[in-house]
């Protein structure tokens, strides 16, 4: 039986995997979710423990996508692309480091050092094969924090078959993350600072979000998003999960934890998919930094907006993690209970959940939130005992998981970027001297080139957005 999709918010009909792709957002203003979750048996997930990352991702995706919209032929070929300029052959390898049954998953061996683009180049490369073959085009807008958007970038420059506009809170991302958006020399990216952002990324996703709920605007500017909200990326995460898992352990009779850095929850939604997919997951941990909606969902069981923090893990400073009602809607007993939650907390700015379904949804979680302080020092203190430098993200997985490492299970710890990106933290963390020694040549590359982007204020983004676009599509 062919997959089909449909909205958390549950207000449109079942559409295929194409329409869930290229729709990005679900006409309602949910996010789609396919109709079930394929489980796999311990024999098929014993023959796929010693595959590589491709053909891995071949046999846990493949379900999702109808053989009449992919052939065999044609995903292969797609996943093959996908992954051809990765630096790691293993794609996201696992290294044994820190204390006994402690592991480091490296996520970020992609063109863009980021953990986003091991899902984006697929994502991306699927909607050019679907446009290609309809003669059609988009423009993909983003709301980035840092990694999503250099990411999208690179993975969309030169596709005559998108206009790739990445979006950013001025001043709230590094130099370095900037800059890979900025300095690509490609017709069809646009990159956009936003200045006046209050709430930091928050305040883009409302923008984009408004955007596609007006099927005016959204048919007239050809919209669609790569952002988290796209099932896409979320179904492709799942991967990584299972290559961590299988990298690890020498028996499907062994479960392991899985410390996460969380920000819009995107990638702990992929690992939730996992588990319910069969994998033997004990625990996710929720590694949150002061920024404590996350934390505050799973540690006490209510949802309220708070004021953004700016922190030094800059990539997960969101205080409305969207990704969790996509979460909720796949954990929840009665479909229409998302619905629901997302309007009260739409109206009211906050919520406490009802006790039967948050011990539904928070069953395998644990939450912890890390202090700028502590990111900090776990960066030095892993960096003197195991020589090994994390970025700021990793460091928040990595401190949360030393507050509740369990002695004998294996705890993978997920790095989502490597630190070349964030050379003032590593700076502030150990000194100018580290920083300039973990350098990437290809983030280096970009501050030797000229930058282009459009500047506009938070409140006039909508606006400015809709006439840069419609300018573009009428040439």
């Amino acid at each position: 039986m062919n997959m089909h999709y449909i909205s958390s918010r549950g207000g449109i009909a079942p559409v295929g995997f194409k329409d869930a792709l290229l729709q990005g957002f679900a006409a309602d203003g949910g996010l789609f979710i396919p109709q079930q979750i394929p489980r796999f048996s311990r024999a098929e997930l014993e023959e796929m423990g010693s595959l590589g990352f491709t053909d891995l991702a071949y046999r846990l995706i493949r379900p999702y996508i109808p053989v009449d919209e992919i052939p065999d032929q044609d995903l292969k070929e797609l996943l093959l692309s996908s992954f051809a300029s990765f630096t790691d052959t293993r794609v996201a390898p696992v290294i044994r480091k820190g204390p006994d049954h402690f592991y480091i998953q490296e996520l970020f061996h992609g063109p863009t050092q980021s953990f986003k683009d091991i899902a984006m180049g697929f994502l991306v490369g699927c909607m050019d094969y679907f446009l290609q073959k309809d003669q059609k085009s988009l423009s993909l807008i983003l709301a980035t924090t840092g990694d999503t958007g250099p990411a999208a970038v690179a993975a969309a420059a030169g596709k005559k078959s998108m206009n790739c506009w990445p979006l950013f809170p001025q001043s709230m991302i590094s130099e370095e993350q900037r800059r890979q958006m900025t300095t690509v020399d490609a017709d069809n990216i646009h990159p956009v600072a936003v200045t006046e952002c209050a709430n930091g990324g928050d305040d883009l996703d409302i923008v984009v979000a408004r955007m596609f709920n007006e099927p005016q605007t959204k048919s007239a500017l050809k919209l669609s998003s790569v952002n988290s909200i796209n099932w896409g990326r979320v179904m492709m995460q799942v991967v990584h999960y299972f290559s961590g898992y299988f990298q690890t352990v020498d028996s499907l009779d062994q479960k392991v934890i899985f410390s996460v850095p969380a920000g819009a929850f995107g990638n702990l939604c992929a690992g939730s998919i996992a588990r319910k997919m069969g994998l033997p997951v004990e625990t996710f941990i929720c590694a949150t930094n002061q920024n404590q909606t996350l934390h505050q969902i799973f540690g006490q069981g209510r949802m309220h907006k708070n004021q953004l923090i700016q922190t030094v893990s800059s990539a997960i400073d969101i205080v409305l993690p969207y990704n969790f009602w996509r979460f909720l809607s796949l954990h929840s007993p009665d479909p229409s209970i998302t619905k629901t939650v997302m309007d009260r907390f739409e109206q009211e700015g906050h919520i406490e959940f009802e006790p039967t379904l948050y011990h539904h949804f928070a069953q395998g979680f644990s939450s912890v939130s890390v202090s700028d302080e502590q990111t900090l020092s776990t960066m030095r203190d892993f960096y003197h005992q195991y020589n090994y430098l994390l970025d700021p993200h990793g460091s928040v997985a990595v401190s949360a998981a030393r507050e509740q490492q369990q002695k004998e299970t294996p705890i993978i710890c997920m790095v989502t970027a490597h630190p070349a990106k964030f050379p003032d933290i590593t700076s502030l963390a150990l000194g100018e001297e580290v920083a300039r020694e973990n350098r990437h040549p290809a983030i280096e590359a970009t501050m030797q080139k000229t930058e282009t982007m459009h500047t506009c204020s938070c409140h006039e983004l909508q606006e400015t957005l809709t006439e840069l676009i419609q300018t573009l599509l009428a040439h």
